[in-house]
């Protein structure tokens, strides 16, 4: 019985021993890998990559098209991407587009496939509880592009009017905010892309295709006008996760510096922005 006693009491001791140091070494290696990832900020995981990823658009003239003829994103929302390229990683070539929609910019960088999202990204106080916004680097209103045929005037001139609008954006909700000060009312057809918003005006499935003005101009022909009425100021900012505080802070130091030195201004005279 005594040495059954000693024995258990060995086995014991050196189960109490291994736990132990088992203990000691799993939070040695927490701690030491907790301190590694400690120094591991938003901006130097994209230094580390080498490389930013972008959500653009690829169908708004002038913002974020992508040209058939030489395959490359164009316009001023991937020339800022590529700015942004060049601070962050020396050289404004290092830029992976990824094309999204008002539907799937969201998702994307949701998912950590983006970095960030420069593609038309309205600032609301509803989208700012999800994401980080930077200062805007665009100012807009909302419009209407119409058929000059239907010889149609101003927005009044639209009541009862079928109007054309993309899906999961804020345009539907200004058309209708600006409708009840009016007095008039409006129905809805939702498509997924300006271009099917566009075809469907030509063929008259729609009355007018709504959205903001100067990405309304990539869509002008001669047989189709914008009209003058303009309303709900729209501010577009870089769209960053709500957690990536310190790439949000150098965004928005970024943008006001280039927007003080004229920067900004040049690539809006290069895509004939206003």
């Amino acid at each position: 019985m005594k040495k059954t006693k000693k024995l258990f009491g060995a086995l014991t001791l050196t189960l109490l021993l291994g736990l132990i140091v088992g203990c000691g070494s799993s939070g040695e290696d927490k701690n030491s890998a907790d301190s590694s990832n400690k120094g591991t900020t938003d901006i130097q995981k994209i230094k580390d990559a080498g490389v930013i990823k972008v959500g653009v658009k690829e169908d708004v003239p002038n913002f974020g098209y992508m040209n058939p003829d030489t395959n490359k994103n164009e316009g001023m929302e991937p020339d800022i991407a590529r700015l942004i390229a060049k601070e962050l990683t020396g050289s404004e070539d290092n830029v992976e587009f990824v094309g999204v929609t008002a539907k799937t910019r969201g998702p994307l960088l949701d998912n950590g496939e983006l970095d960030m999202v420069i593609a038309t990204f309205t600032i609301t106080d509803e989208r700012k509880e999800t994401y980080n916004f930077t200062t805007p680097y665009y100012k807009d209103e909302v419009g209407f592009l119409v058929r000059k045929a239907d010889k149609l005037t101003d927005t009044a001139s639209l009541d009862g009017k079928t109007i054309g609008v993309v899906q999961s954006a804020t345009t539907k909700e200004a058309i209708e905010k600006q409708a009840k000060e009016l007095g008039v009312s409006f129905k809805y057809q939702e498509l997924g892309s300006y271009p099917e918003l566009k075809t469907a005006l030509t063929s008259k499935r729609i009355d007018a295709f709504s959205v903001d003005k100067s990405i309304l101009t990539g869509y002008v022909d001669d047989s189709t006008e914008i009209l003058k009425d303009g309303f709900s100021p729209q501010e577009y900012g870089i769209a960053t996760k709500k957690a990536n505080t310190e790439l949000n802070d150098k965004l928005n130091k970024s943008i006001e510096q280039w927007e003080k030195d004229g920067t900004l201004e040049k690539i809006y005279k290069k895509w004939n922005l206003d």
